[in-house]
């Protein structure tokens, strides 16, 4: 009777499939539409989010950082193929910088740790201007990481020298020569347990085949990723490393960048464009699946069916869902071209399957009811950039604004990003006039993603649970099929589906500028606190542009009283 009521389409007739759904015209988002909940007959934590990146990469996380230059480098890349995801590495920097960032990604055997000081056998101890929170000095043949390993100077060595500032005195001459060391093959349990027996503060990984340095582990860095959340299985390669994945362009010169992306490592490669359907990018598909046979290629971005299947004929191994749904890009209202990233999803899908080929829905994505919607929808994967954006892993450096923590967001179509390279993706480089696409913003500290994907990702699979799908896969024949339905939700349904009647405070924080080509946008951070009689209080973020929604809804409901704070 279980796998009756679990797999049989509705007796009554409730809600729409998605066939009909997104064929009446319109053009949905993410927020425009909800599932309906069907029959559950197993727990949340069986449900498998194991997936697919393209035709030959299977991932265990389906989240994928997005190529920005404020999302995604070696820390993002390394943390994320840690969790079972995979970075793409951005490519508004030098072929031999975005190659470097690759090496750095994918020399690291876990996330997260104390970057040691790295110098030569011939450096003094004057050049190194201080200790920091660096673990110990690390001695190589060539002053860098990934480089055979002659001795290291541990932090209290470092500081009971009386000649630091001895500008003859070489840090060779104070190393502990022939250091303790484990093989790059150890899991995390592993060097865990020997630091934990040896009762050494730091000890260095090193691959056995090569005699280099891979990584160097201290006691802090176990105690503080014990504390992490589960993830995924990590991302492998076949050479035993992260998978790390790239971003090129269409144009002649990307073919040369592609061959340094090739000999750094890169597994795939993303061709990064707005607007994936072009001559352009096909040729550069052909030119990558006949020069690089073993190397899989993501292309994009599209949004209909016909852009997929030009894109799938040309021998695409991925496809890349989106076209002016991310939070900093406005190609919809500056170029009136685009589509509702639910639509999209749905569309693209729906033809890519067909072929076997995985859909990566790319923007739209603020909560883990979105990615929801996103994977249930078609997509295997879901590419992030502002909810990433404000982490510990991503570039940059956090800085205050109206009292709040946060980072530097920007898109790679506005022209601060476009003035460093990123024109090329709008196939504008050759343009004297730039158009800007995208703004530059900041978003919110949100601490590090080795933290919140793992919960997010359970938060996806409580979604999935209600819906009755025990995988993606099982999720997407479910749709197919039409067992699960949807509807359209109104405004006021959108209201009732988030934070509401309640006597609440808002409290406006002093504004993060949105500044775009023509104009400033001033986009408000607010917080919410509850103050219900249970004596409790409760305070979480809430976007700016909930503000009026949450206005109109405290005029309609006479127990909700909203005092503005300014």
């Amino acid at each position: 009777m279980d796998s009756i009521l679990a797999g049989a389409a509705p007796v009554i007739d409730d809600g729409f499939p998605a066939t009909k759904l997104f064929s009446q015209g319109y053009s949905y988002t993410y927020d425009d539409v909800i599932f309906l909940p069907h029959y559950i007959d197993f727990p949340a934590d069986s449900v498998r989010l194991d997936t697919k990146l393209t035709r030959n990469i299977h991932l265990s996380t389906p989240c994928v950082a997005s190529p920005m230059d404020t999302v995604t480098e070696s820390a993002m890349a390394a943390a994320l193929a840690h969790l079972g995801g995979v970075g793409i590495i951005h490519s508004n920097n030098s072929a031999s910088d975005q190659s470097a960032l690759i090496r750095a990604a994918k020399a690291r055997r876990f996330p997260s740790l104390s970057d040691p000081i790295v110098v030569s056998s011939s450096d003094s101890i004057a050049s190194v201007s201080e200790f920091g929170s660096s673990p110990c000095i690390l001695v190589t043949k060539t002053g860098a990481k990934n480089s055979g390993l002659l001795g290291v100077v541990s932090k209290s060595d470092w500081l009971a020298m009386d000649d630091v500032n001895n500008k003859e005195a070489r840090v060779s001459d104070y190393m502990v020569k022939s250091p303790v060391t484990v093989p790059s093959s150890y899991s995390f349990e592993d060097v865990a347990g020997y630091l934990a027996n040896s009762k050494l503060d730091f000890v260095a990984m090193v691959d056995e085949g090569s005699g280099e340095v891979v990584d160097v582990v201290a006691s802090a860095d176990v105690e503080r990723i014990k504390g992490y959340p589960r993830g995924g299985v990590p991302s492998l390669g076949a050479d035993g490393k992260f998978l790390v994945g790239a971003a090129i362009g269409t144009r002649e010169a990307d073919k040369e960048r592609l061959e340094h992306l090739v000999k750094a490592g890169a597994n795939v490669v993303v061709l990064d464009s707005s607007q994936g359907n072009s001559s352009y990018q096909i040729e550069m598909i052909k030119y990558v699946k006949r020069t690089y046979p073993e190397l899989d290629v993501i292309g994009g971005n599209v949004v209909t069916m016909y852009q997929a299947q030009n894109l799938i004929q040309a021998g695409v191994d991925g496809l890349r869902v989106g076209m002016g749904s991310g939070s900093i890009c406005t190609t919809q209202e500056v170029c009136a071209v685009g589509r509702g990233q639910a639509t999209a999803v749905y569309k693209v899908s729906s033809i890519a399957e067909q072929s076997g080929v995985p859909v990566i829905a790319d923007g739209g994505i603020s909560n883990s009811g979105h990615i929801v919607k996103a994977l249930v929808l078609g997509a295997s994967t879901v590419m992030m950039g502002s909810f990433l954006a404000g982490s510990n892993e991503a570039p940059g450096a956090y800085e205050f604004q109206g009292g709040h923590r946060v980072k530097k967001y920007r898109g790679m179509g506005s022209l601060e990003a476009m003035t460093k390279g990123s024109d090329a993706r709008y196939l504008g480089d050759k343009e004297k006039l730039k158009i800007a696409q995208g703004v530059v913003g900041a978003v919110a500290d949100k601490g590090s993603v080795l933290k919140f994907i793992p919960y997010s990702m359970q938060a996806v699979k409580q979604g999935l649970q209600d819906l009755g799908a025990s995988s993606l896969q099982s999720a997407h024949d479910l749709l197919r099929s039409g067992v699960l339905r949807l509807e359209v939700r109104t405004g006021a349904a959108q209201i009732e589906g988030g934070v509401h009647g309640l006597a609440i405070t808002l409290t406006m924080s002093s504004p993060i500028t949105m500044v775009s080509e023509e104009s400033t946008v001033e986009e408000t951070s607010l917080h919410l606190k509850s103050t219900e009689t249970s004596g409790s209080s409760h305070t979480e973020r809430i976007p700016s542009s909930s503000l009026s929604a949450l206005s109109r809804n405290a005029a309609l409901t006479s127990s909700a009283k909203v005092f503005l704070v300014t």
